[in-house]
């Protein structure tokens, strides 16, 4: 009975064993940056909507508060949002990673989590520059946005890109 259930288990079993490693890893780089304020990813994440909202006639400066681990968007004369760790869509990552290589095909594995991270990268980028002119521009829909709008974006992007490996890549027979 259990040799049914060994494929599964095999995927899980990796699942859970990648997503503990890189959960681990993350929390040891937060914890040896903490005393600098926000992370370094997250900052370079803060100055990269910075300059993208810049260059799109949104003119944003960023402050830091370093005591409370967070840099804050100052978009057009008015401090709109704060960028802290959890807004650098590491966690949502690791879980993308750690599925698509629970689910292991060799070398396009690699390439396909390569492209996804990018992805990712640029959907993270846009839905916080995205939520930086909501919050300029129309504050009463800001708490929607926050909540539902972005994250949705951001974790359906997570689901379409898992659907997309395993409709095409993971499941998809060698033979056919």
């Amino acid at each position: 009975m259990l040799k049914d259930f060994k494929p599964v288990l095999g995927i899980l079993l990796r699942f859970i064993i990648i997503y503990l490693v890189l959960l681990f890893a993350y929390q040891f780089y937060l914890n040896s940056s903490k005393d600098a304020g926000l992370d370094p990813f997250s900052r370079i994440i803060a100055n990269q909507v910075s300059s993208l909202q810049n260059s799109t006639g949104y003119p944003t400066e960023l402050y830091d508060d370093v005591r409370n681990e967070q840099v804050w968007f100052y978009v057009k004369n008015h401090y709109v949002t704060r960028m802290v760790e959890g807004c650098n869509a590491i966690s949502v990552i690791i879980l993308f990673v750690s599925f698509i290589f629970a689910f292991y095909k060799g070398s396009k594995t690699f390439v396909f989590v390569g492209v996804g991270l990018v992805l990712l990268y640029i959907m993270n980028l846009l839905r916080i520059a995205g939520l930086n002119i909501v919050m300029s521009d129309y504050k009463e829909y800001g708490k929607m946005f926050h909540d539902f709008v972005f994250p949705a974006i951001i974790y359906g992007t997570v689901v379409v890109l898992w659907l997309i490996w395993i409709k095409f890549f993971a499941l998809k027979h060698e033979n056919s």
